[in-house]
Parts: structure tokens; C-alpha cells; sequence
């Protein structure tokens, strides 16, 4: 026969459970960030490259299914970030445009700073894929304090 819950003794809370939680609800959110900051990335890339950014283009560009991309987009669009059309492009808000272009400009800055250490553009460009979504703004702002200005910078070769 199996005790009541009422007979059942409770199970202590594990020390730092609460902080724990809000710990797992910040990274989630986090993630979500950068998902989104991502999306808007690629879409606004794909518009400015090809007039057009499609599901199967936004796929093939993150080696994901284009179910994978219609959930995405559901949660930009209720986000404010995306419209789309039926069987047609996805478009950026302006807040999703705003979002892009301040992405775009951090990751340029951070792939600068990497550059301007000497590191090859290649590698520069896919750190920054990795670093762009952790950094904060002090630290970009040192960033921006140390990497010359595109004015000073010596000419490509």
C-alpha cells in the first residue's frame, strides 16, 4: 500500500536551488538572444546579397531544417522582429533591422580587435561567431579603445 502524500516525508529543497533556477532561466533567455540575433543576421545579409531572404536560404546558411527555421520564426514574428509571407520572403521590422545593424557592428568590431592582433581573418571572423553573443559592453568598449580606427589601419596587401 503506498502512503498518502500527506504521510510521505517532504524532500528538503537543495541549498541554492532558487539561485540555481534563476541561473538556468538567464542562460535560457540568453540563448534565445542569440538565437534571435542570429536570425535577424542572416536575414538581413541574405536581403542585402540576394533581394530576398528565404526559409531554405535561411536553412542551408545555419545547417538547419527549414522546420527548424519556421519555428524560429514564429517566435520572431510574435517578437516583433520578422513578418512574413506565405510561401514568399521574410522581411525585418525596423526593430528587427535595428537589431541587425548592432549586431553586425559588434561582430565587425570584435573580428577588428582579433584582426589587430594579429590574428588571420578567417580565423578572426569564426571566433567571433563564438565570443560576439558573450561579450559586454565594457568590454566592447575597450575593445573599440584599443583596435585602431579603420582610418588609421594600414592598407590590405
Amino acid at each position: 500500500m503506498k502512503p498518502s502524500p500527506r504521510s510521505r516525508p517532504r524532500r528538503a529543497t537543495p541549498t541554492g536551488a532558487g539561485a540555481l533556477a534563476r541561473s538556468h532561466r538567464a542562460t535560457r533567455a540568453a540563448h534565445a538572444s542569440e538565437l534571435a540575433e542570429d536570425y535577424v543576421e542572416i536575414i538581413d545579409d541574405l536581403i542585402a546579397s540576394r533581394g530576398e531572404a528565404r526559409v531554405v536560404d535561411i536553412a542551408a546558411c545555419l545547417g538547419v531544417t527549414h522546420v527548424t527555421v519556421s519555428r524560429t520564426l514564429t517566435r520572431l514574428r510574435r517578437d516583433g522582429l520578422v513578418t512574413t509571407v506565405p510561401y514568399r520572403s521574410v522581411f525585418l521590422t525596423p526593430g528587427g533591422r535595428a537589431l541587425a545593424r548592432a549586431c553586425k557592428r559588434r561582430h565587425d568590431l570584435i573580428v577588428a580587435f582579433l584582426r589587430s592582433l594579429g590574428i588571420s581573418r578567417p580565423t578572426a571572423r569564426a571566433d567571433a561567431e563564438g565570443i560576439e553573443h558573450h561579450v559586454s559592453r565594457e568590454t566592447l568598449r575597450a575593445f573599440a579603445r584599443a583596435t585602431p580606427s579603420p582610418r588609421r589601419r594600414a592598407p590590405k596587401r
